[in-house]
């Protein structure tokens, strides 16, 4: 007996369930959606309601043209959009969405309460939906423009729901969403509010006034413009100085034709472009709108639209590198020239009336170099026994005494300890000191232990690596990373160990945050009381520090609570224990600067403390901190 058909049509409720987990995420999703089709409607004012990380509203008021009855309620249906009719019209986009499938994704998935009105119209519509099932459609009161409520997201897919993270996380998407939508279309007013508390409201402005609404006033001086144009694209925006390229949380954003994208190939244009001004391990950030002929790109890649391919794509490469190292040049960010004038002779001004000079010269006619009687006699040069008596000499006096108290003064205590297996452990690192030859006497470097003191060479090159011999070669370590690693691990020690007791400050600090720090600082606001901080909201997204950790009081309370930020914005995950983040934080904030001298004394305490660490080759956040160049590879640049 042969079997019956079996390939059937989904209901369309299950599929809207389907498309909704490419378009529909996350809550962030859903605003990005909803606020798109805000644009689209010609909309000037946009207010977005956030309630419980938008798990349980988001809602998104406009004063856009708005719907009629009949489009209200077909806004739902699959496939169903006024942003094109033929198949042509994606070649001359220039609207937000086209596809038709936001709408009826998020109401297959959640509850929907829509109230819409056009201009000119008495009275406007009110649509009630949930998983796709249209409960019912009434004439309303209600301003002009379109009022959309999404009610418990993912409510009618649980399998979902459950994988959506703390409030806090999902909040923490959909900043980084509403900012992405606000400096895209600064021709329109923002209203943020969440939990009823309004976190940000902005208004028209130009790109770089919208930049510093979002991100803070500081971030104003950092940025150069990028300008140019061709037959090809227009590019403008702003790209930061050098200086100010960062490790984490990099403000990064492409713009084209109004659109948000993600483009790892000019992303890689703007890296080259910094990469002989910033330090390894930092990305500059940057704001760059580009403006290209429609009918030369594709933005129907992805359903979420932010991929798009460019016909040009090699051409506008070349244009934006050219175009943003130009900006960097008139902003000098690749330094001057410095001449060191000492030393240099004097070269007097040329002078036409001036008599010449015959050039003379001083021969010894007596002197005769095939003379075999003459005796040679050795110059001051040639003298080498007293020439490295010399050396030796320097080099000893510039050794630090051995009742030198101020050879590490202001480094942490050593977590040696004095123990014999953790000197052995650096000696056995370095291959400092043999076996056969007695150590030399110990001098105390001031970090809480009889540091030995060994015939290991050892230098700071540039303020930044510190450059000695090893087993297997020479041993590079960053400075700055070493001296990360070996507070993070004291700080996280003590604050385990609940000893930390709360430094108040002499003067309080206001420090301006992003909406996305801001909401972060607000969720572990209890965790961070505890561990010293006392803080306190003034608004606007920003914070009044009145006492922070004693183990930081020598930081500025500024830079410590910017560095909390980053590294509570960046994490992406509620945690259990703030003591890494917290103690990474105050690491970074009191580790060594690049502009910071120091003695052969502290340099060598660094290095003991570094290498006696159970991990001293990576700092918590996994960025290297011991290279070594093997004796192969020095044979290598030299055959």
């Amino acid at each position: 007996m042969l079997e019956e058909d079996i390939i059937r049509l989904l209901p369309d409720s299950v599929a809207n369930q389907i498309a909704a987990g490419e378009v529909i995420q996350r809550p962030a999703s859903v605003v990005k959606e909803l606020v798109e089709n805000s644009i689209d409607a010609g909309a000037t004012s946009v207010e977005i309601i956030i309630k419980e990380g938008g798990k349980a509203l988001v809602q998104v008021v406009d004063n856009g043209k708005g719907m009629s009855p009949t489009d209200a309620r077909m806004a739902f249906e699959r496939h169903a959009t006024s942003k094109i009719a033929v198949a042509d019209d994606l070649s001359t986009l220039r609207t937000m969405g086209f596809r038709g499938e936001a709408l009826p994704s998020i109401a297959a998935v959640a509850q929907i309460d829509l109230r819409t009105m056009r201009r000119g119209d008495n009275v406007g519509t009110r649509v009630l939906i949930a998983g796709s099932k249209v409960e019912g459609q009434e004439a309303t009161a209600c301003p002009p423009g379109t009022n959309l409520m999404v009610r418990n997201i993912f409510a009618y897919l649980p399998a979902r729901r459950k994988f959506l993270k703390s409030d806090s996380v999902e909040f923490s998407h959909i900043t980084h969403e509403f900012e992405r939508l606000a400096l895209v279309n600064t021709g329109v007013d923002f209203t943020l509010i969440h939990n009823d508390v309004t976190l940000h409201q902005l208004h028209r402005s130009s790109l770089k006034q919208r930049i510093t609404a979002l991100f803070g006033k500081s971030i104003g001086h950092q940025l150069i413009p990028v300008e140019t144009e061709s037959s090809i694209v227009r590019i403008s925006g702003f790209v930061t100085l050098p200086q100010y390229a960062r490790k984490r949380g990099a403000h990064q954003y492409f713009f084209v034709n109004g659109r948000n994208m993600r483009h790892p190939y000019f992303h890689k244009a703007v890296l080259n472009c910094y990469s002989e001004l910033s330090s390894a391990g930092t990305q500059p950030g940057y704001f760059i709108n580009l403006e290209v002929d429609p009918e030369r790109i594709d933005v129907n890649i992805h359903p979420q639209k932010h991929e798009i391919k460019f016909e040009d794509e090699q051409s506008i490469w070349q244009i934006l590198t050219a175009a943003i190292k130009e900006a960097l040049g008139k902003a000098n960010a690749s330094g001057a020239i410095d001449f060191d004038s000492e030393d240099v002779p004097e070269i007097p001004f040329f002078s036409p009336d001036a008599p010449g000079i015959e050039p003379g010269t001083d021969v010894d006619p007596a002197y005769n170099p095939f003379d075999s009687a003459r005796q040679y006699v050795p110059s001051a040069v040639d003298d080498w026994q007293k020439l490295y008596e010399g050396f030796t000499a320097r080099s000893a006096s510039a050794m630090p005494p051995a009742d030198d108290e101020t050879g590490a003064s202001g480094l942490v205590a050593s977590r040696l300890g004095g123990r014999a297996e953790g000197v052995e452990a650096v000696r056995s690192r370095l291959n400092a000191v043999p076996d056969e030859v007695a150590p030399p006497p110990e001098v105390n470097l001031g970090l809480g232990f009889e540091a030995p003191k060994t015939e290991t060479p050892l230098f700071t090159l540039h303020n930044r690596l510190i450059v000695t011999p090893s087993k297997s070669g020479i041993m590079l370590v960053d400075r700055h990373r070493a001296h990360v690693r070996v507070l993070y691990e004291q700080f996280s020690r003590q604050l385990a160990e609940g000893d930390v007791q709360s430094q108040r400050l002499l003067f309080p600090e206001a420090v301006e945050v992003s909406a996305a720090g801001s909401v972060a600082l607000q969720t572990f606001s209890g965790e961070l009381a505890g561990l010293g901080f006392d803080m306190a909201y003034l608004g606007d997204n920003t914070w009044n520090i009145t006492a922070v950790p004693s183990l930081s009081s020598s930081v500025p309370a500024s830079e410590l609570l910017q560095q909390l930020v980053e590294e509570l914005d960046t994490s992406g995950e509620a945690r259990e224990s703030l003591i890494k983040p917290v103690a990474i934080s105050m690491a970074r904030a009191a580790a060594v600067k690049s502009d910071t001298v120091w003695s052969n004394g502290e340099t060598e305490s660094l290095l003991y403390e570094l290498l006696a660490l159970p991990s001293p080759d990576y700092t918590p956040d996994g960025l290297a901190i011991i290279r070594t160049v093997s004796h192969q590879q020095l044979d290598a640049l030299f055959e």
